[in-house]
């Protein structure tokens, strides 16, 4: 066995932070496939999602997680928050992301979750781009080694591609050595009903916007799949009949773009023609109801 070999190294790492601070985009940029959504929209990522990455020295199993917070009140919030919680145990690396123009509340917040003898946390500062580097970021690592013990603080641009090459260097060196846990062609650990579902949340957050109520869902109805085309039913789940009227728009003209948009993205995931047919349902509180979120997939 040659030394390479010797020393590939594979572990999973947990990717934290406030909501809306990047972290699916950086997961997305490291993995250099869409694994997970992303938009403007606070708390877009609502459940843990895994990312792999396979390079010649080492598999990187991302976990992107939701935003972690505390303003709302939900059975689905509560889950979100859950989640995070689970997503620091059992990982080798964990990757705390804030925003180069520096700490917020919110990032304390998450902060006070890792315990101050952890040696594994990395503190990813990202969204170089929007500052100027020379006089924000030197001042800015050195009020987060005072903060905590971080093993490393990386200045990183996830949407400009910037400095992600050394953060997998850094992230690395953390892993263990080991054999690597997925085949070299998988790059998340969900399934093609599961993206479908996401990506047409996402068109329907970026499409509408602060138009569009928190409350909202996907369900995927009926899946028929073929190596030719793929047929695919869904259903947008919202809170209230008023928010009904915002996802369809005038003459049914978000509707129809939500899911053209959604059908191009899907149709490059299967790499095959897709059918995509989406309603829109009111079902009050359910993001209060434990049994619509267990069909939603939400445990």
């Amino acid at each position: 066995m040659n030394e390479e070999v010797q020393d590939f190294r594979s572990g999973y790492v947990a990717v934290i932070g406030r909501p809306n601070v990047g972290k699916s985009t950086l997961i997305n940029a490291l993995v250099g496939e869409k694994v997970s959504i992303t938009s403007k929209k606070p708390q877009t990522t609502r459940d843990r999602i895994m990312g792999v990455l396979t390079t010649e020295g080492a598999q990187y199993i991302f976990v992107d997680t939701p935003g972690f917070q505390t303003k709302h009140t939900s059975q689905l919030l509560k889950h979100m928050n859950e989640t995070v919680r689970r997503s620091l145990t059992d990982v080798d690396v964990i990757v705390l992301v804030i925003e180069a123009t520096g700490w917020t509340g919110a990032d304390e917040q998450v902060l006070g979750l890792l315990p101050k003898d952890s040696k594994n946390v990395i503190l990813a500062i990202n969204k170089t781009d929007e500052v100027k580097e020379s006089e924000v970021i030197l001042p800015l690592i050195a009020k987060s080694m005072e903060k905590f013990p971080f093993a490393e603080v990386v200045p990183i641009s996830a949407e400009k591609d910037r400095q992600l090459k050394v953060l997998l260097s850094v992230i690395r060196k953390l892993l263990p050595e080991g054999e690597k846990l997925y085949e070299d062609d998988i790059y998340t650990d969900k399934s093609p009903r599961f993206l479908a579902s996401e990506i047409i949340r996402e068109k329907a957050f970026r499409l509408l916007g602060d138009e569009l109520p928190y409350g909202v869902a996907v369900m995927i109805d009926k899946w028929e799949e073929t190596d030719e085309r793929a047929s695919i039913y869904a259903t947008l789940i919202v809170n209230r009949e008023s928010h009904k009227g915002i996802v369809i728009g005038e003459k049914g003209s978000k509707l129809r773009e939500i899911s053209r948009l959604a059908r191009q993205d899907i149709s490059a995931m299967l790499g095959k023609p897709v059918y995509l047919e989406v309603w829109v349902r009111v079902r009050k509180g359910w993001g209060d109801d434990a049994r619509v979120l267990k069909t939603l997939g939400y445990d």
